[in-house]
């Protein structure tokens, strides 16, 4: 009987193993996680959850008892510690298990603060799993003084909760401008006005000289000699794909796992997806860190092992929440040169990415259906004359006519 083993309990491992046994595999398969509870969503930790509108349970993708009644063996709170492709079979614990395909599903891991800065001092945190944010969650109380290092959406969507909570919150971002990596200028202004017009102290083209603490933190010094008091700290400088156990198995990397469009390594039987995964897109390679991706891939990797020989085609999207904003975003905006914005009503707005006379993304704030049209024309390889987006008359349906 073909045995999967799947390393990594996300949302890509859960989502993988779920479609197995609903596409008819009727072989053994296992689930292993390095914490404790079951595959859970990640985007609500840092905002519902935080705040305590979301409980535990509701965090879960699935029940768990989904797995034993499907017969998903799952095996929590297990660290991998090694992959033998020739042997095919992955250390666990102190068991060795023996797969037919094997899986990494191995998600992303935060970039910590550097020790010699501070970054190892009790009150110093980052937002990626449920023990993070549980040892957070007794600061968010009113009055507090909180520093969040990073403006990117990790960044904000932390100091939205915060300044929500009445927090003192003071936001420091090393670049020019806030979002700078993922956004144009004009999402950056947006959401800084947003977080502005919230009391939250925005910092930008300054970055964190060090942290003060003798075991707690209790300030920070910036780059441009300013000093904070501080109560805790918040870490939100990127992600970093996690390839340790592919890296020690042999298994070629490329911004990630490298995969062809399948979702296959280079070494056979094994397969990756999610956040780890790199993959052909448009003559390239991309990775991305995104829910939809994780689902859609590792859905698409599980067809694949019972032998569906499908392309994975990417249709990147995202969310973030920030105070009574949702921003969403379809397409990726790599080489844009012109941005066009539509304003909308009661104060909604998008901003839409061209590379010349080609339609690349849209970020839309509080204008779902501006994101809806835009995201099906992105789709559908569309692309309207930037003046018929900005023009407040243009009929938005009719343009998926063109």
């Amino acid at each position: 009987m073909t045995h999967v083993v799947v390393i990594g309990a996300g949302q890509a491992g859960s989502s993988l193993v779920a479609k197995l046994r609903n596409g008819g595999f009727e072989g053994q398969i296992t689930l292993i996680g390095d914490e404790p509870v079951p595959p859970y969503q990640r985007p609500p930790l840092s905002k519902k959850y935080l705040l305590g509108d979301m409980e535990l349970e509701r965090l879960f993708l699935r029940p768990e008892s989904f797995y034993g009644d499907n017969n998903i063996t799952m095996r929590l709170n297990e660290k991998v510690t090694a992959i033998d492709t020739d042997a095919k079979t992955v250390t666990a614990g102190d068991e060795t298990l023996s797969y037919d395909e094997l899986v990494l599903t191995t998600g992303s891991a935060p970039r910590y603060l550097p020790a010699a800065i501070g970054g190892t001092l009790e009150g110093v945190s980052v937002v990626r799993d449920l023990k993070d944010v549980d040892s957070m969650a007794p600061n968010f109380t009113e009055g507090k003084r909180v520093l969040i290092v990073g403006g990117g959406y990790i960044g904000l969507e932390a100091a939205a909760v915060a300044a929500s909570r009445g927090l003192s919150v003071t936001l420091v971002e090393m670049a020019d401008r806030i979002l700078q990596r993922v956004a144009a200028p004009e999402t950056s202004d947006y959401f800084r006005d947003l977080h502005q017009s919230h009391d939250v102290n925005i910092i930008e083209g300054v970055g964190l000289d060090h942290l003060i603490g003798e075991g707690h933190v209790t300030g920070a010094k910036l780059t441009d000699g300013t000093k904070l008091e501080l109560d805790f700290v918040i870490v939100g400088v990127g992600i970093m794909p996690g390839t340790s156990l592919a890296e020690a198995a042999g298994i070629e990397l490329d911004n990630g796992i490298k995969t062809d469009a399948h979702g296959r390594t280079s070494v056979p039987n094994v397969w990756a997806a999610g956040d780890c995964a790199s993959f052909p897109y448009k003559g390239g390679r991309i990775r991305l860190e995104s829910v939809p991706n994780a689902i859609d891939q590792a859905e698409c990797v599980a067809e694949n092992i019972m032998g569906a020989g499908k392309d994975y085609v990417a249709k990147p999207w995202f969310w973030s929440d920030q105070y009574d904003v949702k921003l969403q975003i379809a397409g990726l905006n790599t080489g844009y040169d012109t941005v066009v914005t539509r304003n909308g009503d009661e104060g909604s707005v998008s901003f839409w990415y061209y590379q010349g006379d080609t339609l690349l993304a849209v970020d839309a704030m509080n204008a779902p259906r501006d994101y809806m049209i835009g995201k099906r024309l992105i789709e559908g390889g569309k692309s309207p004359a930037p003046a018929m987006i900005a023009d407040p008359d243009t009929d938005m349906k009719a343009l998926m006519r063109l």
